[in-house]
């Protein structure tokens, strides 16, 4: 399973901003399209397609935080018709390799709590709960890198 993080292009934009997650996934995660806006007003923001084998299958979005060599993982999404796969692993995975390179050496994120919530993913890929919520009530999560 080739999996890439590739730069969104004007050629690919729409096709990006067409993934979707599942509906019960809906209150967890923005749509593409909102983050996309949302990263172009954040100045340390960078974000990404997920590929896999040449299809788009997703979306992350990071940016700096005020803590030095921390970066936070703001947005990720895999769509709908893709999850299951392993591509979300593979993408976290990838995307740590690449901020440890840039110098990072910590991620931190947050979710939304609930039934269908993605804290099982993100601690089977290595985060940890730091028991603490972010101001608008999100539950945040650590990873070392």
């Amino acid at each position: 399973m080739g999996v890439e993080l590739r730069e969104i292009t004007a050629a690919t934009v729409r096709s990006i901003c067409g993934l979707e997650v599942a509906d019960e996934q809906r209150a967890y995660v923005a749509p593409v399209a909102v983050s996309i806006a949302q990263a172009h007003f954040e100045p340390t923001s960078m974000f990404r397609a997920v590929y896999a084998d040449d299809e788009p299958v997703g979306f992350i979005l990071w940016r700096s935080e005020e803590r030095p060599k921390s970066a936070y993982l703001w947005r990720f999404m895999i769509d709908r018709q893709h999850q299951g796969k392993g591509y979300a692993r593979a993408a976290i995975e990838r995307a740590c390799t690449e901020r440890r390179a840039l110098g990072f050496d910590k991620v931190t994120t947050s979710i939304v709590r609930g039934q269908h919530s993605p804290l099982g993913f993100y601690l089977s890929v290595g985060f940890t709960e730091a028991n603490e919520t972010t101001r608008s009530g999100e539950w945040v999560l650590r990873k070392t890198l």
